[in-house]
């Protein structure tokens, strides 16, 4: 635990200029990030009595090691580069909302030559036009069908609609007027982008233009006496009419608004968003976060806008916000939304009428949704938080492990073998920091000796990272009498530290205060190659794998590669795959870092050098988070293993034939059938094939002669020879 007088700013060293500020941890990684209109003022108010702050900003206090400002001109800018920074580093201390399910989308790919109405999931693409979310896909698609009698736009995927046009047949939906058949040419790409043009504007809320169009339409028709068409006119209105009819009309004068309500307690908050367009509810949104730093009502309203809107432009964002609580400083996200919509945007409370009367039922539902998701959790912050003490107690830890990794072996029978390595932060999983290892430093099946390889092959990238960044001299320094030590201590981050990138802060409006900054600790530059002295050089990683991720990114706070030590490994297995991931620790010299193991068959945990297992209760909560981080450690192999497995079963000899590519691969296949038809064919034969010339039919010829035919596959039922004709493998 850091104390924040070490790395608290000097008296006048920090401006009183609008600007950003973020605070990193001892290992450079950005913690929290916040903005203010003064910068002296709101950075001084974190190094008052840590008795006078707030539990959640006392955390936080004690976890960094230093404080960084960048001044800005506006109060806008300082959003805009807030905004920027919480997406890019995502500290673990600001406010995150997380989607409690993933929203169905009604999309239309403009971007395509022919457009397609299409449900749609998960994160935007550019130059798709989306319409909701909605809460049920079936809803989407009960509007579709009612809307493509009037505007048959595309709906077909890809591959039915190069069918189409290669078989010059449509499908259904052109055969009976709800697609205008592009495929096969009935309308030209211009007639179908209006179209889809059209359907776009009624979704967007123009309505009344075209149903008095088809109603004019349909009393022409019946004055000429064109009955059928009139009819016809006629229910093309009606569908239109029940489409809108599904949204029902909130707001009387046609407002596009968005209302945001929140829910909170002590601990999370729910937060609840109707989309209106046109006066009616197109879309409905809930998200729920963790208070994971202290913030009040209009605090989570800013951070919601954000998050909400820091990707969209243009119509997404519309002309009126109404919130249930100004943000601190609502000009200025007013200016912001204003800025991304291209036109003025109204934040504000409402106060009476309509308006009021559905902010009351959105934040009904906010408090629903909130309601519900406790019980679904049933105290789970709590139970996490006992967990990890009772992990703590029982493996006789100093603090809860807060960062936990686990490994897992899966193989075949000794082939394919490969490693897993899954993180757990304050007890939920963090798959962005999922690692995946191939065992290359031998052959066949050895889970200790291949445990072993892969965390010492995990931990060379974390001291070569430490050696790299500096770290490694400043904890020599620091601790001298501990030799082979690979404890890390909070770096030192003034800017004679930051290295030869560092740049001036008086010409960028940059500054970093730390130990090095307030004289508390040398200043050691950034190491630039390896490391001449120390008693545990970085070793070279001669054994790591493709799978490996490459080289870490420079310091500048984003998350990295292997680069943050854990409190504890759990290893999957027993005495013998702990005392493997113990000793690959040793012989790096790191002996701050825990390790125990886990086994399946009575749920035992084994520490290093006991000779017997540690039994928590079967209800241990301690136990549960163990098993789960277990799980997800075997489930992350075996997906692994199994993926490796089927691409070497789908391989083929023509895979080695150099400069032979999967078109022309098909079209041998093609020719003459199988692989093993193209075992017999001469060079002459093979030349015959289109795009094959004869060096390339020498060179697969050459391919299949160096490799035997695979064995005859034999029906086990009947005995019989099964005549490869698929041409997938040999």
């Amino acid at each position: 635990m850091a104390d924040p007088s070490s790395y608290r700013p000097k008296p006048g060293q920090i401006p009183d200029s609008p600007g950003v500020y973020k605070f990193r941890d001892e290992h450079r990684r950005v913690i929290y990030v916040g903005k203010a209109k003064n910068l002296r003022q709101r950075v001084a108010n974190y190094f008052q009595d840590l008795a006078n702050l707030h539990p959640r900003t006392r955390t936080m206090v004690t976890t960094a090691a230093s404080v960084e400002w960048t001044v800005v001109s506006t109060e806008v800018e300082a959003l805009q580069l807030e905004y920027s920074w919480i997406k890019e580093f995502d500290p673990r201390f600001n406010v995150k909302y997380r989607d409690d399910k993933s929203y169905p989308y009604l999309a239309v790919t403009l971007n395509e030559e022919f457009p397609r109405v299409q449900v749609m999931r998960g994160a935007k693409k550019k130059g798709v036009r989306y319409f909701g979310p909605y809460g049920h896909a079936w809803a989407i698609r009960e509007t579709v069908d009612l809307m493509l009698r009037v505007f048959p736009v595309r709906t077909c995927s890809a591959g039915v609609f190069k069918n189409a046009a290669r078989t010059g047949r449509p499908c259904l939906l052109g055969y009976i007027g709800k697609c205008s058949a592009p495929c096969v040419g009935r309308v030209t790409p211009e007639e179908h982008r209006e179209l889809a043009e059209d359907f776009c504007d009624f979704m967007a809320g123009r309505t009344g233009t075209y149903i008095r169009r088809l109603e004019k339409d349909m009393m022409q028709a019946a004055e000429e006496m064109e009955y059928e068409r009139a009819a016809r006119l006629r229910d093309d209105a009606e569908a239109l009419k029940r489409a809108m009819e599904k949204s029902a009309v909130v707001l009387a004068d046609a407002t596009d608004a968005d209302l945001i309500a929140v829910a909170e307690d002590e601990l999370e908050a729910a937060l609840q968003i109707f989309h209106v367009r046109g006066g009616r509810v197109r879309g409905q949104r809930g998200w729920v976060t963790d208070k994971v730093e202290a913030v009040d009502t209009s605090g989570l309203v800013e951070h919601a806008l954000q998050q909400l809107y820091g990707e969209e432009r243009g119509d997404a964002v519309p002309k009126e916000v109404l919130v249930p609580a100004l943000p601190e400083d609502p000009e200025a996200v007013s200016q912001w939304l204003a800025d991304r919509r291209g036109s003025q945007v109204s934040l504000r409370i409402p106060q009476r009428g309509d308006k009021k009367d559905l902010m009351a039922t959105v934040q009904r539902n906010a408090q629903q949704a909130l309601g519900l998701h406790k019980t679904k959790r049933a105290s789970d912050l709590t139970t996490r938080s006992r967990a990890l003490e009772e992990i703590a107690e029982a493996l006789g830890l100093d603090t809860a492990p807060l960062r936990i990794e686990c490994y897992d072996i899966s193989h075949l029978q000794g082939d394919d073998v490969v490693a897993s390595m899954v993180v757990f932060e304050d007890g939920l999983a963090r798959k962005s920091e999922y690692r995946r290892f191939q065992i290359k430093g031998f052959e066949g099946q050895d889970d200790v000796r291949s445990m072993h390889e892969v965390i010492g092959r995990r931990f060379k990238r974390y001291l070569q990272d430490k050696e790299r960044t500096g770290e490694w001299e400043e904890a020599q320094e620091a601790a001298p009498g501990a030799p082979g030590s690979a404890s890390v201590h909070a770096s030192a981050t003034g800017p004679a530290s930051m290295g030869p990138a560092a740049t001036d802060p008086a010409a960028t409006g940059q500054a970093t205060a730390g130990p090095a900054a307030t004289g508390q600790a040398a200043a050691v530059p950034a190491a630039t190659g390896p490391a001449a002295t120390g008693p545990v050089p970085a070793p070279e990683l001669t054994a790591a794998s493709p799978d490996d991720e490459p080289e870490p990114r420079e310091d500048d706070g984003r998350p990295k590669r292997f680069a943050y030590p854990p409190q504890l490994v759990v290893v999957d297995g027993g005495q013998p795959q702990v005392a493997a991931a113990r000793r690959a620790l040793d012989e790096l010299g790191i002996d701050d870092i825990a390790v125990c193991g886990l086994a399946k068959r009575l749920e035992e945990v084994w520490l290093p050098d006991d000779d017997d297992p540690v039994v928590l209760p079967r209800s241990s909560e301690g136990l549960y988070l163990l098993q789960r981080v277990r799980d997800e450690a075997h489930r992350f192999a075996i997906t692994y293993q199994r993926a490796k497995r089927a691409k070497r079963i789908r391989s083929s000899p023509l895979d080695d034939v150099t400069g032979l590519g999967e078109t022309r691969k098909q079209a041998l296949i093609k020719h003459f059938g199988s692989v093993k038809k193209l075992r017999q064919a001469t060079i002459d034969e093979i030349c015959e094939v289109p795009g094959i010339g004869r060096r390339t039919a020498e060179s697969v010829v050459a391919a299949l002669a160096t490799t035997a035919p695979a064995a005859p596959a034999v029906n086990t039922a009947t005995g019989e020879i099964i005549e490869e004709d698929d041409g997938g493998s040999s």
